[in-house]
């Protein structure tokens, strides 16, 4: 069994308000500096720069795990990873196709760049990615088993956009195994106003959209191995 150090919730340039600084190998290489060994990059409704920074990690030997920060019919954000590129980007068509299109506005929410694994721009998305999708709460987690992945709740002790924000619980029926908080100190108190949280696993990640917001490595998973299966399996667990 290892302990490894991880931050699974990560913006790229690709998601509105992420600093253009936020390349795939600036991601990567910061990441890498930070101590970390796995990460996850969940832009806001898509997973189009995930294969850029897949191929950066390959080449500095940091896992990077494909995902979204699924933004919810109620306008909760969820974190969805996949094991394969190939099921992210399979999800990530299916949630374009069931989203809010309204054209993004870039002097106000930033430009959304799709880049290689170079920094190169090879593309622009034009509709705003923050706007919710079709995808209610209570299907969420559902969906992204169907596609091969999983889904739990982001930043739950923030109060706005979160599910407790919103819905002010954690219903069982959601399916969720995994939970997601900002500020880990905050942990026995919203353990003891929903005890839901003493059977789920608890992740806490920086969340960043510029490359300074990107946390130390301080937080671990233990595995007996690092893939994206492994930690896959892991945070679809029930305690």
């Amino acid at each position: 069994m290892g302990k490894y150090y991880y931050d699974l919730h990560l913006h790229s340039c690709l998601s509105p308000c992420g600093d253009m600084d936020m390349t795939p190998n600036n991601i990567v290489n910061m990441a890498k500096l930070l101590g970390m060994d796995v990460i996850a990059l969940t832009d806001h409704n898509t997973s189009l720069n995930c294969e850029a920074a897949i191929k950066v990690g390959e080449e500095v030997g940091l896992l990077v795990i494909p995902g979204m920060e699924l933004t919810t019919a109620e306008d909760i954000h969820a974190v969805c990873l996949f094991p394969t590129l190939e099921k992210a980007l399979n999800f990530s068509q299916y949630v374009d196709e069931n989203r809010i299109h309204v054209k993004n506005k870039a002097e106000i929410y930033g430009r959304q760049v799709i880049m290689n694994e170079n920094d190169e721009e090879i593309g622009e998305i034009e509709d705003l990615l923050l706007p919710a999708s079709f995808i209610g709460m209570y299907d969420a987690y559902r969906k992204a088993h169907e596609f091969g992945g999983i889904c739990y709740p982001a930043h739950i002790d923030r109060d706005s956009l979160s599910v407790l924000a919103v819905l002010g619980e954690i219903d069982p029926y959601c399916g969720f195994r995994t939970a997601e908080l900002a500020d880990i100190t905050k942990l026995p108190e919203l353990r003891e106003k929903h005890p839901i949280l003493n059977s789920m696993n608890i992740v806490t990640c920086s969340d960043a959209h510029y490359l300074e917001n990107m946390r130390d490595a301080a937080n671990t998973l233990d595995l007996d191995e690092l893939t994206r299966e492994a930690v896959i399996e892991y945070l679809d667990t029930q305690i």
